[in-house]
């Protein structure tokens, strides 16, 4: 069974800085990562890291977000620097067990201007 849970979610003043963790269990994942999802707008990703460790961002967050995880402790992160109000979203934890994809509750995050 595998399950992920996101934490570290909240409010935020714009150029302040959160981390976003994910907990998960039920063995290790070919690729984990974070999607956001703003109210009225698709899901989109924001960060991925494969099994290798090798980490990708969604080209508009490059340089203010970072993927990590220890995998020990079956844990992943997501550091986010230089909030903006437009980063403001349910974000989710995401895994992927070819051919399977798992999602965590997701947590909200808000940035005021």
């Amino acid at each position: 069974q595998v399950q992920l849970v996101e934490s570290g979610g909240g409010s935020v003043q714009a150029g302040g800085s959160l981390r976003l963790s994910c907990t998960y269990s039920g063995g290790s994942m070919d690729v984990m990562g974070w999607y956001r999802q703003a109210p009225g707008k698709q899901r989109e990703s924001v960060a991925e890291m494969d099994r290798s460790g090798t980490p990708s961002y969604a080209d508009s967050l490059k340089g203010r977000f970072t993927i990590s995880r220890e995998p020990g402790r079956n844990l992943m992160y997501l550091e986010m620097s230089s909030l903006k109000a437009e980063d403001t979203a349910v974000y989710y934890c995401y895994a992927e067990r070819y051919p399977y994809q798992y999602w965590g509750q997701g947590t909200q995050v808000t940035v005021s201007s």
